[in-house]
């Protein structure tokens, strides 16, 4: 999708409302809800993180969205796809702060290059009791982008196009740290099954573009 399209979305993007949880229930994992009355104490304590879905023209103009792939860790977020971002630190401002500063960190692509469009709705994650809060920005021209070594693997850039497209949208067996082989709902992008929190932020962002495209 040529990235004018995208940029003349902006006004709906900004001001059509959340799809919120609707959109973020159809690809949560059917163990979810298990989990989060298993953390019913914790969730009271649990800390706070942001992200940034980034979108950007690549040379070709057409629209693309950079995701990560985590380096392999112990943790339970080791070698998954997610989104540039991290933990809210005491020197943060605001989330949306955060969001830009981890991204900037992580991808290479400085703030002051971003432009955010608005926040989207908070997800709690149960392995690692987090409350995520995502956000949806973009920069008018290509990014250098420069993956910070000690934390990603390899910056992953999908089109918008593929994004979108209903038939990327599959059910996967994964081994989780709660049970092992069980069917999640996922995105399939660039080859990387994508999964759990990031998929169902992705999916309250494709609902919303797909209203404003």
């Amino acid at each position: 999708m040529d990235f004018t399209v995208f940029l003349n979305s902006i006004p709906k993007i900004k001001n059509i409302p959340l799809p919120a949880e609707l959109s973020q229930l159809k690809m949560s994992p059917p163990f979810r809800e298990a989990l989060q009355e298993q953390q019913k104490d914790a969730i009271k304590t649990a800390r706070k993180a942001a992200v940034l879905a980034l979108f950007y023209p690549d040379s070709t103009k057409t629209t693309r969205l950079v995701l990560i792939l985590r380096k392999t860790y112990r943790g339970v977020h080791s070698a998954q796809v997610g989104f540039p971002g991290g933990k809210l630190e005491a020197f943060d401002d605001s989330m949306e702060s955060a969001a830009l500063r981890e991204t900037e960190e992580e991808v290479g692509v400085s703030r002051h290059y971003v432009d955010v469009l608005r926040g989207l709705t908070q997800v709690y994650i149960p392995p690692s009791n987090f409350f995520v809060y995502p956000f949806i920005g973009y920069t008018k021209k290509t990014p250098v982008f420069s993956k910070q070594d000690e934390e990603v693997e390899e910056i992953i850039h999908v089109t918008l196009a593929d994004f979108l497209n209903p038939k990327n949208v599959i059910n996967k067996t994964v081994s989780t740290s709660y049970k092992k082989d069980v069917v999640v709902p996922a995105f399939k992008l660039n080859g990387y099954v994508v999964w759990g929190a990031t998929a169902m932020m992705l999916s309250e962002i494709k609902d919303l573009l797909n209203k404003a495209l």
